[in-house]
């Protein structure tokens, strides 16, 4: 799913009537991304397509909050209209996602914001963060001595871990949890087909995310994560976010990946990386620095460092002699 798909589905849903049944919530600050507040605006507007198209009872109406409302602006400069915090949200959400962004660190200290969240938790049934949003659910809940792994819902029938917050992709699982809602309230086959057209370009094992094993042998499914892992390389993911994908715990991926594929996921990751890098040192006029925000691999200094010990060249030599090549 493109940056320019998810911010077209913030727009559409900024203008939607209240249609819904299901109240859905995403409390936004100030350059969160969209990846994971965007991908859960257009699962749900797509399944209240599918609904309203056929026979489905159930509709979800979106809303977009922040701690002042007015405009929001994303990670990638878009302005999202929000709605302020007041008393009418105590009655709660069937989900309220908590994004990040660098406005969230300040937010964690905002009394006024904690208190609000407190209110609204006990009526809420699924409380979902999002990247930094996890220190804002930590300062909301801490200070009253309650446990904060009651915030976030099992995953794959275990609880979450001691810190409070699963350690996992956040546009894969905000994107499970919007799904598990749709399948539980309009069917297996209604979630699938909101699963396909949000990622029929991208993804070509939806079965994990939508809770299904589908009779895939855990080969198929690390071939599954392989492709998963080419697709997505240029994004910020990691093997935790790919073992998620294939449905499997880490360790058992690992060892799994390296019986199907000969190579370790890290390494299989990295060389993919690695041959987009080389594409765009090749063909484009762009930075190595900028170059190497766009393939994941962090800053320029942290790729040249895995260039020279990958390629035993610098990417600036590299650029020069690829073209050097092409040319003669």
């Amino acid at each position: 799913m493109t940056c320019a798909s998810l911010e077209s589905a913030m727009l559409r849903w900024v203008h939607a009537p209240n249609r819904g049944v299901r109240r859905i919530a995403i409390l936004m600050f100030n350059d969160c991304s969209l990846q994971g507040a965007g991908v859960i605006a257009e699962v749900f507007q797509a399944a209240n397509e599918l609904a309203t198209s056929g026979s489905g009872a159930w509709l979800y109406d979106v809303s977009f909050l922040s701690a002042d409302g007015g405009m929001v602006t994303s990670s990638s400069g878009l302005r999202v209209w929000t709605d302020g915090l007041d008393a009418r949200h105590y009655v709660g959400f069937d989900a309220l996602y908590v994004a990040g962004g660098k406005g969230a660190t300040a937010a964690a200290r905002d009394e006024r914001l904690l208190v609000w969240l407190r209110r609204v938790r006990r009526n809420t049934a699924m409380i979902r963060p999002i990247a930094e949003g996890r220190a804002v659910l930590e300062a909301a809940s801490l200070p009253e001595g309650s446990d904060v792994r009651q915030l976030v819902p099992a995953v794959n029938g275990t609880r979450a871990p001691e810190q409070g917050i699963v350690e996992v992709s956040d546009r894969l699982e905000s994107m499970r949890s919007a799904l598990a809602m749709i399948k539980r309230d309009l069917g297996n086959a209604t979630a699938r087909s909101a699963a396909e057209r949000l990622l029929s370009d991208s993804c070509t094992n939806l079965a994990p995310l939508l809770g299904e094993d589908g009779g895939m042998s855990p080969g198929d499914k690390v071939r599954a994560a392989a492709r998963w892992l080419q697709e997505n390389c240029q994004q910020a993911i990691s093997i935790a976010d790919a073992a998620q994908f294939a449905a499997m715990s880490e360790r058992n991926f690992l060892r799994r990946f390296k019986m199907e594929m000969g190579i370790t996921p890290s390494s299989f990751l990295l060389h993919e990386r690695l041959a987009v890098t080389c594409s765009l040192l090749t063909e484009s006029e762009l930075p190595v620095d900028k170059i190497a925000r766009r393939t994941g691999m962090g800053n320029g200094d942290r790729l040249a460092k895995v260039f020279r010990k990958r390629m035993r060249i610098s990417p600036t030599e590299f650029r020069i002699q690829s073209r050097r090549t092409a040319g003669q």
